[in-house]
């Protein structure tokens, strides 16, 4: 199916192919870096703002000359030009109708450190995260740390003068550049000192001396518009800090050196609970007279909630707002406690809750987005107000809420006067009347912008004005003030190339917004049942937020989003990415339906992981979109399956036709030749093995029963890969709780997950199958009788899919009722005093990816540790994942997931004894590393007196 014409303004098919024939004849770029494809364009056509713009091309320059000779073809074909880091832009600054430019692929590194100087100097698209660590051993770091911090870039930063927590400490960025290299929308390339740019902008200022003394400065951060005062003579006429918060619509950021700070100090914490968000507010001047802070902190309670629910929380004081107060000078603590006027406090001395309640303000704007009925937005997010004025500028915010029928969750930057903030502005009558949404969230936008102007407030105080502000500073700023910005636009992009519609002659605010456009809802065969059934929904979860784009350390943390991210660096293999698309297929012009190649080729490496289930704020799923859209693609819509999903996609079926005849199988399966035909036929990878069937399944050599005949003290569920492949995890878990005086009998049913026909989006089977499942699981469950399941992704899949497959009644029980093994031996009490000591026992644990998301794995860690175990937990995929690393054409893509994290921790650790759970990881072990791996129940079954 092909997909529509490019939807942008002023420009047809052939102008794109013209724009992009040229870019390719000046040599820019590899192999797709200069890419005008559906898929292309549908991933960079919005960022983490509400609009969406679809570029004619997506440009990834290699080096600074390339980077040059995109400016260059700019210039020459008249095609506006925008810039993106991290595309984690919430005003929708990095999106635009001609060349988007993509540095963060190549123009990542950081170039050089001066300790002496305390200076670093980096391209622009190296990622905030990747400096710090790269000066962290000189003992320094980067000051300003938005909370995009893992995956943001410099020189993101730089064109939106970021902030983030600590700039009440360190400054804004800003305040930490301390040279640029720089091509104007002119072509002049500046790198420091004089020049015919420079003059203008000099000679500008002087001709308003008074005026930008008087408008421009007023407050940290008034940000909005260009800051003039930095022109000023007795400001040094610093362009570089001037241009940082330009938002790319001045020049191109080609490098960059920025001041480090000190970090050898310690940090403290005090945490302060009000009965409300304004009366916090109300407290932050007092704190800030008590003596300097690094950090001033906003939290409303509905965020820690929703924390809360999907897992713990560090204790926090009474409360419905907190502010979470960073000092380095420890005998401020009684000052602020005195200042505070709070309802409770609480000092946080243990580092581990320290980065617990740091990670759910980060993750504040995802968190948000989900707190409330309706879907909460970005678009009024980022206002600020002198830190005095907060309180007030809050509480009239609350009554503009009110009036128009909004609600909103605040957070952010209080020691600033910075409020962050989620709406849920209401486009839900999109279908019958497309304009009413941004009608209704333009009227709130004038009404906000007015009252703002009452408190001597900022539109925006770190996140730049972008489309969803330019339009206002017209209210917010005099006459004389746009007619200086207009001409500091002439002076330095006098073409209007750089960022069109952004700062100068600005699109309305209420032009391309995408949650308004209306939506084709397929038919479903999943319930989706966290969306209302409605797959629109689900995958308008993702709201750009990117922390599947933040680039990860070998062994470090413990979250799995986004492995084929962390293999490729592609943003189609990223879950924004896969979202983007899909989001494009239901609601937009350039993919053509959930059937459209360009669908195909961004849900080809998604792994089915699951990761982004829990690690992303917004609660994205792309293992169940991507079940659904090849269920849509392939059932629905009618193309021809592979011959994986035919073959894998059924594998529990043929592995229960090969049981009475699993050694002639087996054997055969050793022979070269017919290998080699095997996985062929199946669409397996030759450098594959093929597991081996068990030559007796679990349910033909364990104590079986059936609920009428049988009262044991544990059910275990045989499910169909330990049943039929690795039936030695069950007898484990049998002699173990055996061994623990305990009476233990195997399921004597047949009863699938239906994993294989899920992930394959063989969903009408799928369904068939989870309801025979939930009916005979069911009343083991109910029996009180604890229910066991062995493999991992079995498991999850009983307690995450069953309910998305059948309306079965017995399909919540099950899903309530099955649980792991660690989380059965902590249900039945079992602990050191019952269960093998594993005192002296090194381990390394690859979790699997389905475990961590659905049930967790601190239960295992848990008891591990109490046994005596010392444990590493292996963060990330193991990059087999099920059919995934099995099929023909994901080989590479799945090595260089296990060489993220898996294989370099099992080199490190020669002689720890590797616990894999899940057969993916057992196999993707074998085959990569040549270590055997052992399930929980083996480790503690090998443990057992002899």
């Amino acid at each position: 199916m092909s997909a529509p014409t490019l939807e942008t303004p002023g420009h047809d098919a052939g102008a794109v192919r013209d724009v992009a024939a040229a870019l390719r004849a000046a040599g820019i770029g590899g192999p797709g870096d200069v890419d005008d494809s559906t898929l292309a364009r549908a991933l960079y056509s919005t960022d983490a703002s509400l609009y969406r713009v679809p570029p004619q091309v997506v440009v990834r320059p290699r080096d600074r000359d390339e980077l040059l000779a995109t400016l260059a073809v700019a210039r020459e074909t008249g095609t506006p030009l925008t810039m993106r880091g991290a595309g984690t832009s919430i005003a929708g600054n990095a999106v635009g109708p001609g060349i988007v430019v993509d540095t963060s692929k190549h123009l990542n590194r950081v170039l050089s450190i001066d300790p002496e100087a305390r200076t670093a100097t980096v391209e622009p698209g190296a990622v905030h995260a990747v400096l710090q660590r790269a000066v962290a051993p000189h003992g320094l770091r980067f000051g300003p740390d938005p909370s995009t911090h893992p995956r943001c870039t410099i020189g993101g930063m730089i064109g939106n003068n970021a902030c983030g927590a600590r700039a009440l400490g360190y400054g804004r960025t800003a305040d930490n550049v301390v040279g640029l290299d720089v091509a104007f929308g002119t072509g002049e390339v500046w790198t420091g000192g004089p020049s015919a740019v420079g003059d203008g902008l000099a000679s500008l200022v002087d001709g308003h001396l008074g005026h930008v003394r008087t408008e421009f400065g007023r407050f940290t951060r008034q940000v909005s518009g260009y800051s003039m005062e930095h022109l000023l003579p007795e400001n040094g006429r610093s362009v570089e800090r001037f241009l940082a918060g330009s938002e790319g619509t001045l020049g191109l950021v080609l490098g960059a050196t920025v001041r480090l700070v000190d970090d050898r100090v310690t940090r403290h914490l005090l945490v302060l609970g009000y009965p409300s968000m304004a009366e916090a507010a109300d407290a932050v001047p007092a704190l800030l007279a008590v003596g300097p802070l690094t950090a001033c902190e906003g939290l409303d309670d509905r965020i820690v909630e929703l924390v809360r629910a999907r897992g713990g929380v560090p204790e926090l004081p009474r409360g419905a707002g907190f502010l979470f107060v960073e000092y380095l000078d420890a005998s401020l603590e009684s000052g602020l406690v005195a200042a505070s006027g709070a309802l409770g406090h609480r000092v946080v001395t243990d580092s581990a809750e320290t980065a617990a309640l740091w990670r759910i303000r980060e993750d504040g704007a995802g968190l948000a987005a989900r707190s409330l009925g309706r879907p909460a937005y970005s678009g009024w997010e980022d206002a600020a107000v002198p830190p005095e004025k907060l309180g007030a500028w809050l509480r009239d915010f609350d009554e503009l809420l009110t009036g128009h029928d909004l609600q909103g969750v605040p957070y952010g930057h209080f020691g600033d006067g910075c409020v962050h903030v989620r709406i849920d502005f209401d486009f839900t009558d999109r279908q019958s009347d497309a304009s009413a949404g941004p009608r209704r969230f333009r009227e709130f936008l004038l009404a906000c912008a007015e009252k703002l102007r009452e408190h001597g407030g900022s539109l925006s105080g770190e996140h730049g004005d972008g489309r969803a502000r330019s339009e206002l500073l017209s209210t917010m700023y005099d006459e004389e003030s746009l007619r200086l910005f207009g001409a500091v636009k002439a002076v330095c992009d006098p073409e209007n190339l750089l960022n069109p519609g952004v700062l100068v002659d600005p699109d309305p605010i209420d032009a391309h917004l995408r949650p308004a456009r209306p939506r084709r809802e397929p038919r479903t065969r999943l319930n989706l049942l966290h969306d209302g059934g409605s797959l629109g929904d689900a995958v308008h979860r993702c709201t750009g937020v990117g922390k599947c784009v933040a680039p990860q350390v070998s062994g470090q943390g413990k979250g799995v989003m986004c492995p084929s991210w962390q293999a490729t660096r592609d943003e189609k293999d990223s879950t924004r990415g896969r979202s983007r698309v899909l989001q494009e297929a239901l609601d937009g012009t350039l993919v053509g339906g959930l059937g459209d190649p360009a669908v195909s080729e961004a849900l080809d490496l998604c792994l089915a992981c699951k990761g982004c289930a829990s690690d992303c704020p917004t609660g994205v799923d792309m293992a169940t979109y991507k079940s659904e859209a090849l269920h849509q693609k392939h059932d629905v819509e009618g193309q021809r399956r592979p011959r994986s999903h035919r073959l894998l996609g059924r594998l529990p079926r043929w592995a229960a036709l090969a049981a009475p005849v699993a050694p002639v199988v087996n054997a055969s399966l050793k022979v070269p030749a017919f290998a080699r035909i095997a996985r062929a036929t199946a669409g397996v990878d030759q450098r594959r093995s093929l597991p081996s069937f068990a030559r007796r399944t679990l349910r033909r050599s364990a104590p079986v029963a059936r609920l009428a005949s049988a009262t044991p003290d544990v059910w275990v569920w045989a499910d169909s890969f330990t049943d039929h492949f690795l039936p030695g995890s069950g007898h484990a878990a049998i002699r173990v709780l055996e061994a623990a005086g305990l009476t233990v009998k195997v399921i004597d049913e047949d009863a699938c997950c239906g994993l294989t026909w899920i992930t394959t989006g063989q969903l009408t089977e799928a369904g068939r199958i989870a309801t025979r499942t939930a009916a005979t699981l069911a009343p083991y469950v109910q029996s009180g009788v604890p229910v066991l399941g062995l493999e991992p992704s079995c498991t999850a899949t009983l307690r995450s899919d069953l309910v998305e497959l059948t309306d079965h009644p017995g399909a919540g029980v099950v899903a309530e009722g099955v649980l792991t093994f660690a989380e059965l031996l902590d249900r039945l009490g079992l602990g050191p005093d019952r269960l093998p000591s594993l005192d002296g026992v090194t381990v390394v644990a690859q979790p699997h990816c389905h475990q961590h998301a659905v049930m967790g794995w601190d239960a295992d860690q848990r008891l591990l540790e109490r046994l005596g175990a010392t444990v590493t937990r292996v963060p990330g995929c193991c990059g087999l994942a099920g059919n995934f690393g099995m099929e023909k054409g994901h080989y590479e893509v799945s090595v260089a997931v296990a060489e993220t994290h898996l294989l370099p921790t099992i080199r490190s650790h020669p002689d720890a004894v590797v616990l894999a759970d899940g057969m993916s990881c057992k196999v993707q072990l074998d085959d990569l590393a040549d270590v055997p791996a052992m399930h929980l129940a083996e480790l503690l079954s090998s443990r057992l007196a002899r």
